[in-house]
């Protein structure tokens, strides 16, 4: 395994998720940042938050009837390199999710199958479509994260918001408790089914500049890449698939190294690159 993927591998949840978690919400860089989208799903309600929130600024042009060049902009050039890379290595709530997955409880299973296209009817509908209509960010209001990162903190901060609540702040936290819980029994179930972020990043896996790739006929099928996956996918069936994080845990987890990482054409697998060169020659 090239050395640099290997360093990535082993740094991936401590310190990078982690960083990238506490750099999201860093106030002190609130004022030059807040503007930016960041790359994960990360509320803009929160106190500490120092970028935008992707989706919430998505809903803002939707609303006031301008095209988000912008904002699909930044997520584009984020796709474009490595697909859904930022699921796997920037985004909190994926963080938190791999974090309560580790939980020593009983785990439930769940094939993604047709309802891993869930995502994009999210993406359409409540995000665009119904907030075009009434002109309200209902995913945001609706938003797990949201709840977690935004509600909960502006309300335990300051005291004159809790005479407001009502049974509509109930019910965006009994859907965080809700995910909470199904996120400790089964993967990643809020990235796989619901996240309109990652329904936006996942085209781009066929066509980013990274890529994986699988030697097929040195595969011998034996999943351990699905044991190891946080979206429970064989990667030799569709190695760039839309459900594919590019957190890479496959190409360590291979016991017969052949699953490889390829930049722009370029094998960044030790091996393959081997192989390919003898093979040249």
């Amino acid at each position: 395994m090239n050395r640099l993927v290997a360093w990535l591998l082993r740094v991936r949840r401590w310190p990078i998720q982690l960083l990238s978690a506490l750099g999201m919400n860093s106030y002190f860089l609130a004022d030059p940042l807040k503007a930016l989208p960041c790359w994960g799903l990360n509320c803009y309600a929160c106190p500490a938050a120092a970028f935008s929130c992707p989706i919430g600024t998505l809903q803002h042009f939707v609303i006031v009837r301008q095209f988000p060049a912008y904002v699909l902009g930044v997520l584009g050039l984020a796709g474009s390199i490595a697909g859904r890379w930022s699921c796997g290595w920037l985004c909190p709530f994926g963080f938190l999710q791999d974090l309560l997955y580790r939980l020593k409880v009983p785990k439930l299973r769940l094939r993604t199958g047709w309802w891993g296209k869930l995502r994009y009817a999210v993406l359409a509908l409540l995000v665009v479509v119904v907030a075009y209509v009434t002109l309200e960010p209902w995913f945001c209001k609706l938003c797990p994260q949201g709840a977690l990162e935004g509600a909960i903190p502006q309300v335990l901060l300051h005291p004159e918001l809790r005479e407001s609540i009502g049974w509509f702040y109930w019910l965006k936290i009994a859907i965080l408790a809700g995910f909470l819980g199904w996120m400790a029994v089964t993967k990643r179930p809020f990235c796989r089914f619901f996240c309109p972020l990652g329904a936006i990043w996942s085209p781009f896996n066929r066509i980013s500049l990274v890529q994986l790739r699988v030697d097929l006929p040195s595969c011998r099928g034996c999943d351990r890449c699905r044991e190891v996956c946080p979206t429970d996918i064989s990667v030799y069936d569709d190695p760039n698939s839309d459900q594919c994080i590019r957190c890479l845990a496959c190409v360590k987890a291979c016991p017969h190294e052949v699953i490889r990482v390829e930049v722009g054409g370029r094998i960044m697998h030790r091996r393959d690159a081997e192989h390919a060169e003898r093979r040249a020659g």
